[in-house]
């Protein structure tokens, strides 16, 4: 009989124990608690079939996030796919740089450059619930997924698409800030890792990694307010 701990005991020889019981715990909807409570309950031949394949595309180097449809930023969870970059800790460092520099601006327009998921802008608009928040993105997949956490979180957020500021002549922020692209075309880091399965046109621009920052330092001081700040993560 396959149970709670064979199954577990089985991805071990594929993938970490940490990542076992948490694609487990996401196939049955329960917690680690939970698993190890219920060590010895059978596993349904449905629910092991999916386990199954979820173990196979974690070990073929897929990431856990498009495993499980999501991953945590600021202590929220958001939803996300391959058609956005998966939301990293590093930059809840880029937020906090971010909230100190409007915390004396009482209703801040706010401009959140490549947005992706939306981790970034719908964070903002959370914690600044006075704050006009601009979400944009190239891609409509990943705009899509921005609204949707947007409206699932609770968050005030208007959505555009648009190839950076090219749709927002004549508008002005007290705060621009972007997460863009900022690693060389052929990179071999983009064939390491998670990297493999992120969309190549949010980690990757140009021959330098620069060019999309470049266009955003040029753009940017013509919808900046006097004294607006222009926050980057570069890695």
């Amino acid at each position: 009989m396959n149970t709670v701990a064979a199954a577990i005991a089985g991805a071990r020889q594929a993938i970490p124990v940490a990542e076992a019981r948490l694609l487990l715990g996401e196939v049955l909807g329960r917690n680690h608690a939970w698993l190890e409570a219920h060590r010895d309950d059978p596993l349904d031949a449905a629910a092991a079939e999916r386990y199954a394949a979820l173990v196979a595309r974690r070990a073929a180097g897929e990431p856990v996030a498009y495993l499980l449809g999501r991953r945590e930023f600021y202590g929220r969870d958001f939803a996300v796919s391959p058609a956005v970059l998966i939301p990293r800790p590093e930059t809840e460092r880029l937020v906090e740089v971010a909230l100190a520099s409007v915390a004396a601006v009482p209703s801040p327009r706010i401009l959140d450059l490549g947005t992706g998921s939306g981790c970034i802008a719908v964070t903002l608009a959370l914690e600044l619930p006075a704050a006009d928040v601009t979400a944009i993105d190239i891609s409509e997949a990943a705009l899509t997924t921005a609204r949707e956490n947007a409206e699932r979180l609770g968050a005030k957020l208007r959505c555009l698409r648009s190839e950076w500021l090219d749709a927002l002549a004549g508008e002005r922020f007290d705060l621009i800030v972007s997460n863009p692209p900022y690693i060389a075309i052929g990179d071999r880091h983009l064939f390491e890792g998670d990297l493999r399965f992120e969309p190549a046109v949010a980690l990757a621009c140009g021959h330098d990694g620069l060019d999309a920052i470049r266009r955003i330092l040029a753009a940017a001081p013509a919808h900046l307010e006097a004294g607006g700040m222009l926050h980057l993560e570069h890695g």
